[in-house]
C-alpha cells in the first residue's frame, strides 16, 4: 500500500499530519516553566527539516521513515513510564493503520499469533462513511449530532481466550476543511439528512468522496473489558430468541464463559428442576448437555444429589464447587452421587450453581473442567454478576413453555376442564421432548383415563319441535298474508292471468300450512317468496307508486340475514337461548361447589336444553384418595342441583319470550368404564366395545317409552332416573326419600319398565314429581300447582 487512502471509499482525504500537536508544543516553549519550555524546543527541533510532519503524510513508508521523529513528538502522550500497562495508540480514524503503539498493546497483539488481524467491531463498513459525515456536520457546520457507538477490539490471548477492549478515541489532533468539491450544506440538508440514515446515496451527494482534508491523527485509550463483555455477551445471548435456537449457540455460550473466568479448558451444562416430581431433567436443544445426568434423561434429585449438596442446592439457593473430583471421590468413597457422576465422565473440578429465582429452584448451572482446582469457590463469585440474566432468561423460557403448552393443548384437545388438564400437560411436555427426539415422527399420546364412574343428566325442553313448527307456521302464514293483501292491490289496476295464478299459489300454501306442514315445506315456500313473489313486489314498486307504501311495509318486517319474516321464531329461539344461558349458567356456579367436595371431570352441552356429563375416579384426580362414597355423594348432588334447575326456570317462566316445558332426566351407569380423548372431534368419548353401550343409552333413552304404551319416560314437572341395575334403584329411592323430606320431590313415586331401545334392553326408571317453591315463601307446588299459580 503506497497511499493510506488506496481502497477506502470516504469523503475524507485522510493524512498523517502532526501539525497540531506541535503548534501546542509552540506555546509550551513560551512557557515560563523552564523544564517544560526546554522540552518543547526539543521536541519542536525534532520536527525541524521534515516539513512532511506538519504538510501530512499519505504514505505508510515515509510514516515507517520518521518513525524516530514520530515517536519524540508523542512521547508526552506515550509515556514510557506506563507504556507496559497502558494500551494505547496512534492512527488515524476507520483505519487498522497504526503507526505508535504503547508496549502492553504491541505485547497484547503478539500473544494473538501471527496470524491475527485487527480488526474494529462494532463498525459496520457501509455506516463507516456515514459515520464519517455525520462528523464533518459536527465539526465544519456546527450541527450537533450524536452518533457515539462502543467500538472495541476481539483479541485472543496466549491461551487463545477471548479477551475483549473497548476503544475511546481522542480527536484533539485534529483538523477538516472542506474541498473545492464539497458541497455547501444547507439548514434543508440537514434536515433531510436526519430523516436519511440509511440512505448511503444521498449521504454521498451531500458528501463526496475525498471532499474533504483531515489532517492529523487520533489516539486510541484502549481498556479491557472482557468481564463486562463476557456479562453483556451472555444477557445478549440469552435474550435473542432466535439466538439460543442457532445450532452455534452452546458453542457461543461455552466460549462467552471461558472469556469471563479466563479458563480455556471449560464447558457449560443445564439441568431443569421439576418441582412436581423433585426431578432435574434434561435441557432439550441443540449442543445443550447436562453433566449432571450424564446419559440420563431425568433423575430424583435425592439420587443426584448428596444430602448436603441437595439442601445447598434447593434449600439454600446458593452455590458450591468440587475443585478436585478426585480427591472428594476418593474421601467418599464414591458414596456422592454428584461426584460420582463427574468422576464417571472424565471431569476433575466442577461448580455448580442454582437457577433461582423468589418462588425456587428451576434449574442448576453446570460449569466443568478437565483439569483439577481450575474451578473452585474463588473464581465462582465471578457468576454473581451474571446469574440475573441467566435467571431471567429461565424464566421466561419456562413462560414460553407453558405457553407452547398451552397452545399444543388447545390445538390438539380444545378447552380442557382443569380437572384433567394436568394429564394433558404431561402429554403435552412429553410431546415437546419427543419433537427433540424424533422431529416429526413425534406423536401425541394417547389421553385414557380408566376405572371412573360416569353420570350423565339433562333438561330438555319438551315439544321443542313442535313449538318450532307452530312458530315457523305462523311466521310464513304471516308473510303470505302480507303477500297475498299485495297481490290483492295489484290485480285492481294490473289484472293479468299471471297474477291471478300467483295468488292461487298463495292461497294454497297458506291451506297447506294449517293442514298439511311437512319438514319441506318451510324450503319450498322460501323459494316461492324469493325467487317469484320479490321480483314481482320490486317491479309493481317501480311501477305503482300507490304499491310502494304497503311494499316498504312487507320488505320492513324481513330479516336481512333470513330475508324471511322471523317474528314468531325470533321468540321461539330467543326463548331455548335464554333457557339454555339460564340453566347453564346455574349449573355452572353449582359446580364450583361440587369440584371442592372432590375433583371430578365435567363437561356441558347446549342443545334444547342443556346436558351436562361428569366423571368421577381415581385416574382422574391422580392422587390415591378416592372412594365410592364421592361417587355417591355426587349423585346426590346431581339430583338436588337438577331438581334446583326445573325450580330456577319455572320461576322465571313468565320472563321468556314464550312459555315452554322442561322435562329432567338423570342416566344411572352403575359399572365404572374407560373414557378417551378423541382427537378428531376434540372431546371425551368411552373407550371399548363394551363400554359404548353407555353411550348408545344416552344418546337414545330421553326418546324410549313406558312399556305398554307411548307415553315417553320424561315429563314436565317430573324427573326421571334411568337405570339398569336393582342395586341402582335401592340406592337412588333412598336419595328419593331423604329429598322428599327436604320438601324438594313430593310423595308419590312411579318405578317404570321401558321399552326395549336398539341393542338395549331390560331398562327402568324411578319417576317423582318435583316439589316448586317460589323464593318469597316456603309454599310447595306440585307442576299443575304451579300453572294454575302463574296463569292465576
Amino acid at each position: 500500500m503506497s497511499d493510506i487512502n488506496e481502497n477506502i471509499e470516504s469523503p475524507f482525504e485522510l493524512k498523517v499530519s502532526f501539525e497540531t500537536i506541535l503548534k501546542h508544543y509552540e506555546s509550551l516553549a513560551k512557557s515560563e516553566d523552564e523544564f517544560i519550555a526546554a522540552k518543547a524546543r526539543r521536541v519542536l527541533k525534532s520536527a525541524e527539516g521534515f516539513p512532511e510532519l506538519r504538510d501530512g503524510i499519505t504514505n505508510p513508508a515515509h510514516l515507517v521513515k520518521r518513525e524516530k521523529e514520530i515517536r519524540i513528538i508523542l512521547q508526552d502522550s506515550f509515556s514510557p513510564i506506563l507504556t507496559k500497562n497502558e494500551i494505547k495508540t496512534a492512527s488515524v480514524p476507520f483505519h487498522n493503520l497504526i503507526f505508535n503503539s504503547s508496549e502492553r498493546f504491541k505485547s497484547i497483539i503478539d500473544a494473538a499469533g501471527k496470524d491475527f488481524e485487527l480488526e474494529i467491531k462494532n463498525m459496520p463498513k457501509d455506516d463507516t462513511y456515514i459515520i464519517a459525515c455525520t462528523i464533518i456536520l459536527n465539526l465544519c457546520y456546527g450541527y450537533e449530532i450524536n452518533f457515539k457507538r462502543p467500538f472495541y477490539y476481539e483479541i485472543p490471548d496466549a491461551k487463545g481466550i477471548m479477551r475483549y477492549y473497548k476503544i475511546l478515541y481522542n480527536a484533539d489532533f485534529t483538523d477538516i476543511k472542506a474541498n473545492e468539491n464539497a458541497p455547501k450544506i444547507t439548514e434543508e440538508d440537514y434536515k433531510n439528512l436526519l430523516d436519511n440514515f440509511e440512505n448511503i446515496e444521498l449521504w454521498k451527494e451531500k458528501f463526496p468522496p475525498n471532499s474533504y482534508t483531515f489532517k492529523g491523527f487520533v489516539i486510541s485509550n484502549i481498556f479491557d473489558i472482557t468481564d463486562d463483555q463476557s456479562i453483556s455477551n451472555i444477557k445478549s445471548s440469552l435474550i435473542g430468541d432466535d439466538k439460543r435456537k442457532d445450532e452455534t449457540f452452546m458453542e457461543d455460550f461455552h466460549e462467552i464463559f471461558r472469556s469471563l473466568l479466563g479458563l480455556k479448558d471449560i464447558n457449560v451444562g443445564f439441568s431443569i428442576y421439576n418441582e412436581e416430581e423433585d426431578v432435574f431433567e434434561r435441557v432439550y436443544g441443540t449442543g445443550v448437555h447436562s453433566f449432571l445426568l450424564k446419559d440420563a434423561e431425568t433423575k430424583q434429585c435425592s439420587d443426584a444429589l448428596c444430602s448436603w449438596s441437595y439442601n445447598r442446592l434447593l434449600k439454600e439457593k446458593k452455590y458450591f464447587s468440587v475443585s478436585d473430583v478426585d480427591r472428594i471421590y476418593k474421601i467418599s468413597e464414591g458414596k456422592a452421587p454428584h461426584v460420582s457422576v463427574l468422576h464417571e465422565q472424565g471431569i476433575k473440578s466442577a461448580i455448580f450453581a442454582p437457577i433461582a429465582n423468589e418462588e425456587g429452584l428451576m434449574g442448576i448451572l453446570e460449569i466443568i473442567s478437565h483439569k483439577p482446582q481450575v474451578l473452585n469457590s474463588i473464581n465462582a463469585n465471578k457468576l454473581v454478576d451474571v446469574m440475573p440474566f441467566i435467571v431471567t432468561a429461565v424464566e421466561r423460557s419456562k413462560s414460553e413453555e407453558q405457553n407452547l403448552i398451552e397452545a399444543i393443548i388447545q390445538q390438539e384437545c380444545t378447552s380442557i376442564h382443569p380437572s384433567v388438564y394436568w394429564k394433558f400437560v404431561d402429554a403435552a411436555r412429553k410431546f415437546l421432548k419427543d419433537k427433540h427426539k424424533f422431529g416429526n415422527e413425534a406423536t401425541f399420546e394417547k389421553i385414557i383415563f380408566d376405572n371412573i364412574y360416569p353420570l350423565f343428566g339433562q333438561i330438555d325442553v319438551k315439544g321443542s319441535s313442535d313449538a318450532r313448527n307452530s312458530a315457523t307456521q305462523k311466521d310464513l302464514s304471516l308473510q303470505l298474508s302480507l303477500v297475498s293483501k299485495i297481490i290483492d292491490d295489484i290485480l285492481k289496476t294490473d289484472s293479468l292471468p299471471i297474477y291471478e295464478q300467483i295468488q292461487f299459489q298463495v292461497k294454497a300454501y297458506k291451506k297447506d300450512l294449517k293442514a298439511n306442514f311437512k319438514v319441506d315445506s318451510e324450503q319450498t315456500i322460501t323459494a316461492f317468496l324469493k325467487e317469484e313473489i320479490e321480483p314481482i313486489l320490486k317491479f309493481q314498486y317501480n311501477k305503482n307508486v300507490h304499491l310502494r307504501d304497503s311494499i316498504d311495509d312487507y320488505f320492513s318486517k324481513i330479516d336481512d340475514d333470513l330475508n324471511l319474516i322471523y317474528f314468531y321464531r325470533k321468540n321461539y329461539d330467543d326463548t331455548i337461548a335464554l333457557i339454555n344461558k339460564n340453566m347453564a349458567t346455574l349449573l355452572d356456579q353449582k359446580q364450583v361447589e361440587a369440584q371442592k367436595m372432590y375433583p371430578h371431570y365435567f363437561e356441558r352441552y347446549k342443545t334444547d336444553g342443556v346436558e351436562h356429563n361428569m366423571y368421577i375416579g381415581e385416574a382422574i384426580t391422580k392422587e390415591k384418595s378416592f372412594n365410592e362414597v364421592y361417587l355417591y355423594n355426587l349423585r346426590l348432588w346431581q339430583l338436588q342441583v337438577m331438581c334446583e334447575m326445573e325450580n330456577e326456570y319455572y320461576q322465571n317462566q313468565h320472563e321468556y319470550p314464550i312459555a315452554l316445558d322442561v322435562a329432567s332426566m338423570i342416566l344411572v351407569f352403575n359399572q365404572s368404564l374407560s373414557i378417551r380423548f378423541r382427537m378428531d372431534e376434540k372431546q371425551f368419548d368411552v373407550d371399548g366395545t363394551y363400554n359404548a353401550r353407555y353411550e348408545v343409552v344416552k344418546k337414545r333413552v330421553d326418546k324410549a317409552l313406558i312399556k305398554g304404551t307411548n307415553e315417553r319416560i320424561t315429563q314436565k314437572g317430573k324427573i326421571t332416573i334411568v337405570y339398569s341395575q336393582k342395586e341402582d334403584e335401592n340406592e337412588y329411592l333412598q336419595y328419593v326419600r331423604f329429598l322428599q323430606s327436604k320438601k324438594v320431590l313430593d310423595k308419590n313415586v312411579e318405578i317404570l319398565e321401558l321399552e326395549n331401545l336398539q341393542g338395549v334392553t331390560g331398562l327402568k326408571a324411578i319417576r317423582v314429581n318435583i316439589l316448586y317453591h317460589k323464593k318469597e315463601d316456603k309454599s310447595f307446588y306440585t307442576y299443575d300447582d304451579l300453572m294454575k299459580e302463574i296463569k292465576a
